[in-house]
């Protein structure tokens, strides 16, 4: 039941991105991987995935800060019982139930507050002996949920090409189950994903399996955003006189049209090639001309010393140089 605030070491007003960066540099120190013999840090670990888990939910951490939820998700007990405030003796009244609570400063009797939200029909006909026999045969034997199991956590590593195209991931779980996990649009390294009752069995219940992405760099490919950048190296040939070419992407090759004249730097766009976006569709791949000239050319080398616009303007000239 601790305050997932404190797990995490953020303030209480932290910002989602605050949240993501503590728990990024907590689990990576407390990673199971780096500490196979401390379980200490396993179990601190899972507390500490469980209360990054809480505060990015938006509507479980309103909940919390509200005092409506624990750190553990449950629901607290009402109007403070089993708490600070409680009944004070010898406030005596009918049926035994006439008592006074302390509510900030001020005293407030109990039966009057439920007459009012219910009716006196429903206190026994203005009774407050009926009443207090309604609450102590209601409210007197709550209980508080059973607790589920622990939570199981993995890391997944994903190759950058199957996170742009969604492609499944196969995971083996502790139990030794196989399944076929489905990203989700817009996936990124230090996404969670929870894969409900597959956890450790508890008194409340399986636990839940709390999987955290690692999408892994690609020799050539960078991410930018939804999008795909490439450097393509292009000869001075097809630089000079454009055509197709042949370019790779993360689904398969497809060819692109050089135009004539391309300098070293020209970006040229792929719809519809990049990642899997959140908001539906996906991003483009971006591709980025690279001329590349051959090395010790005799014949080029002559041929641009005689080349009548080898002097011709000065590339530099926006540079103010």
């Amino acid at each position: 039941m601790a305050d997932p605030y404190q797990t995490l070491g953020v303030a209480r007003g932290a910002s989602e991105a605050d949240i993501k960066k503590a728990y990024r540099k907590l689990a990576k120190e407390l990673h199971p991987d780096r500490n196979k013999d401390n379980p200490k840090a396993s179990e601190r670990f899972s507390q500490v995935t469980g209360a990054y888990d809480l505060l990015t939910d938006k509507d479980k951490r309103a909940r919390f800060d509200r005092g409506e939820i624990d750190g553990d998700g449950n629901p607290a007990a009402p109007f403070g019982f089993g708490g600070g405030a409680g009944p004070r003796p010898g406030a005596g009244g009918p049926g035994g139930f006439r008592q006074q609570f302390d509510f900030g400063g001020g005293e407030a009797d109990v039966s009057d507050i439920f007459e009012g939200l219910f009716g006196a029909g429903a206190t026994g006909g203005g009774s407050t002996g009926g009443f207090g026999r309604s609450f102590a045969s209601g409210f007197g034997r709550r209980s508080q949920p059973q607790p589920k199991g622990a939570n199981n956590v993995y890391r997944l590593q994903v190759p950058f090409t199957d996170a742009a195209t969604q492609s499944p991931q196969r995971i083996t779980l502790g139990d030794g189950k196989t399944i076929d996990l489905k990203l989700p649009p817009g996936v990124e390294s230090g996404t969670q994903m929870r894969l409900a009752g597959k956890g450790e069995d508890g008194p409340g219940g399986p636990g839940d399996a709390i999987v955290t992405i690692d999408v892994m760099p690609h020799r050539f490919f960078t991410r930018d955003g939804d999008d795909i950048r490439l450097d393509l190296p292009i000869s001075l040939a097809e630089a000079v006189l454009g055509g197709p070419v042949r370019v790779p992407t993360v689904d398969n090759p497809v060819m692109l049209t050089i135009p004539k004249g391309s300098s070293s730097g020209r970006t040229l766009r792929l719809k519809g090639k990049g990642f899997a976006s959140k908001s539906g569709g996906r991003g483009d791949q971006l591709v980025t001309l690279m001329v590349q000239l051959p090395a010790d050319d005799a014949g080029l080398q002559q041929f641009v010393e005689h080349w009548p616009a080898r002097d011709a303007g000065n590339p530099r000239a926006a540079l103010g140089v």
